[in-house]
């Protein structure tokens, strides 16, 4: 039992370090652009995407979220 004493700051520690560093990403811009970084992943040099051609080049990746049907839902 004496090694709670000695755990459970340590847990509550660790926890106010992670939510701590959690505040700091928001601050910061990290969760800005979610969808940026995984577009710009896949993206080829040129700005289109894939193989078949069917992206024109220079859409952003607002442009390639949006439903191309009005009643389409992803």
């Amino acid at each position: 039992m004496d090694v709670l004493v000695f755990l459970v700051p340590l847990a509550l520690g660790l926890g106010l370090l992670g939510l701590a560093a959690f505040l700091w990403s928001l601050n910061t811009g990290q969760y800005e652009d979610l969808d940026g970084a995984a577009w710009r992943a896949i993206a080829d040099e040129d700005g289109s995407l894939g193989t078949d051609g069917a992206q024109a080049v220079g859409a952003t990746a607002t442009d390639l979220t949006k439903p191309t049907e009005p009643g389409r839902k992803w």
